[in-house]
């Protein structure tokens, strides 16, 4: 019998997309990869450790999953990712039920790992981390189960970005592009397991291929992959602001397959901080970024991020960014309570802000963004999009789907019925009729196509 290995995703879409790869080369080896935690022998929990509420969210999955050493068949539990890259020693020594530690460099020796101990029932714990400096691991196989119509693409690991409130560049290392060749191959696979929306992710797509062709290169990925039949949207997470060029621009605004959304993280918009954490922009450049887009792109719709409370943040800095967050009417925007992280920058800085003051801060700016998203929503009623079919909701009456302005589990969704049955991956056209809350609801137009 083969054994049974379980796989836990904590954090973001490139998270998933490691545990995609783990279970396929899990599975290229041997290995049975499981949803029934209970008769796993082997559970990994891939990890995120970004900010602090990630971290307990890894603490408390890790201490949840070892209780099948108990009520199941686990003899091996396994952290993975950002966390044990990150926390490695500490890991091993305050929470004994873990055994193995394995780095974000060491993904592809996962069998291996497991082999060896299973085989010879030598179940002493161990670390095993090496440096992160290749994409190699992102080229093995990739098991993508399940029957959603998108799917997200790593196209480079790592970051060059020097953000002082940031640790991803020492859990990851430097920036390494995969080659074109290479993504397109998997972009191919992906269509074949029914996947319509090919999405982009990296730390910074923006930067892509500077690294192997000594240029900025996300244009000529797009393109290429715009070739290939069966891929209807191609969407792109994210878009740093200091790499976003004419280039950029005009492709998004011309290519009938690359999706009129950006994700942008701005993060600040006071000069003061923005020079604080370490960012190359200033408003100024923000600002005419932002109008230039939309300009050029008026159906265009932006996301981006936001730190509150980042250390040294004064009421008047926090007052600009809450005049410009009502100014600019983001479509989608998250905001964030800085995270004080040990051994970044910021960590040692001086001005810290108070918790309750920096969640105060987040709150107005998300009491402002919901105004925000009630007026844009206003104007979408009525107008009909074209929708791709993710799903049917829970009670059984409405489709679930999106429109270009909504990244999957991400963004807000749109509930909407249709007089005919519709199959998953379908794009229908869908006339908007009312919101519910930060979601739409609407009725289907037609039947649609179904992307072939």
């Amino acid at each position: 019998m083969k054994r049974k290995v379980g796989i836990i995703t904590l954090g973001c879409p490139k998270n998933l997309v490691d545990s995609e790869i783990m279970a396929g080369i899990l599975e290229d080896a041997g290995f049975e990869v499981t949803t029934i935690l209970r008769s796993a022998e082997t559970i990994i929990i891939n990890t995120c450790a970004f900010i602090g509420d990630a971290k307990e969210e890894a603490i408390m999955s890790i201490l949840e999953a070892a209780r099948y050493k108990t009520e199941g068949s686990l003899k091996i539990l396994m952290v993975a990712g950002c966390l044990a890259e990150r926390y490695k020693e500490e890991i091993f020594k305050e929470i004994p039920e873990v055994d193995v530690v394995v780095g974000t460099g060491s993904i592809g020796q996962i069998p291996e790992i497991l082999s060896k101990r299973l085989d010879s029932n030598d179940l002493r714990r161990e670390i095993c981390t090496q440096t992160p400096n290749s994409v190699d691991y992102l080229e093995s196989t990739r098991n993508v189960a399940d029957n959603k119509p998108y799917s997200y693409l790593k196209i480079a690991e790592g970051c060059d970005n020097r953000c002082t409130y940031c640790i991803i560049p020492s859990l990851r290392g430097g920036y390494r592009s995969r080659t074109i060749e290479n993504i397109t191959r998997e972009a191919r696979i992906l269509v074949k397991k029914g996947k319509k929306e090919i999405i982009l992710v990296a730390q910074d797509v923006t930067r892509y291929g500077t690294d192997i062709y000594g240029e900025k290169s996300l244009v000529s990925l797009i393109r290429e992959l715009g070739k290939t039949e069966g891929i209807e949207r191609i969407r792109l997470l994210y878009c740093y602001p200091e790499l976003i060029d004419d280039n950029l621009i005009t492709e998004m605004k011309n290519n009938i397959k690359l999706v009129k959304y950006m994700d942008i993280p701005i993060q600040h918009i006071s000069d003061r901080i923005l020079k604080a954490m370490g960012r190359r922009g200033n408003k100024e450049y923000i600002n005419n970024l932002l109008i230039k887009i939309r300009r050029e792109i008026p159906e265009v719709v932006l996301r981006t991020s936001l730190i509150t409370g980042f250390p040294g943040e004064t009421e008047e800095d926090f007052k600009e960014l809450y005049e410009f967050v009502k100014e600019c009417r983001f479509e989608h925007l998250g905001v964030f309570a800085y995270s004080k992280e040990e051994d970044t920058p910021a960590y040692k800085m001086k001005g810290h802000v108070p918790q309750k003051i920096k969640e105060a801060r987040r709150n107005k700016l998300m009491a402002l963004q919901k105004d925000n998203v009630k007026k844009h929503n206003s104007t979408r009623i009525g107008r009909i999009y074209d929708t791709i079919v993710d799903g049917v909701a829970e009670d059984g009456i409405f489709y679930v789907g999106r429109t270009y302005a909504e990244t999957p589990d991400i963004d807000p969704i749109v509930y909407f019925t249709s007089p005919e049955p519709l199959e998953i991956g379908m794009i229908v056209p869908v006339k908007i009729l009312c919101p519910d809350g930060y979601d739409l609801v609407g009725e289907a137009q037609g039947i649609g196509r179904n992307g072939e």
